[in-house]
């Protein structure tokens, strides 16, 4: 079964491409976010959202720059990698609940 991501940006969050991403179940995907800040303290989150009848779920946060070591990713089947203008979250064996709205928010200190 194909399924959707699609992939939102909040808060100063700059490129974004317009096609959603899709992926098969049991298969492995990668999303891409780009973002511009002159902090060094970054705490990149991600969530995903359902529907309009629900609030958008925490995936996890992954400090960038100065915070690079530090991360709440609670669910293994998610990672992600951090660099000084970007972040990526990869979602491993896929299944059809993971068909959802992206969100990559930036936290600066």
């Amino acid at each position: 079964m194909l399924l959707y991501l699609f992939l939102c940006f909040s808060h100063f969050i700059g490129e974004f491409p317009t096609n959603p991403f899709s992926g098969r179940e049991g298969e492995s995907v990668t999303l891409k976010c780009r973002y511009q800040t002159s902090d060094n303290y970054v705490y990149l989150h991600w969530y995903k959202h359902h529907s309009e009848l629900q609030a958008p779920q925490f995936i996890l946060y992954k400090g960038a720059k100065s915070w690079s070591d530090s991360e709440y990713i609670p669910d293994k089947r998610y990672e992600s990698q951090t660099s000084p203008s970007s972040t990526e979250l990869t979602i491993s064996r896929l299944t059809l609940a993971d068909t959802a709205l992206y969100y990559c928010a930036l936290e600066t200190q």
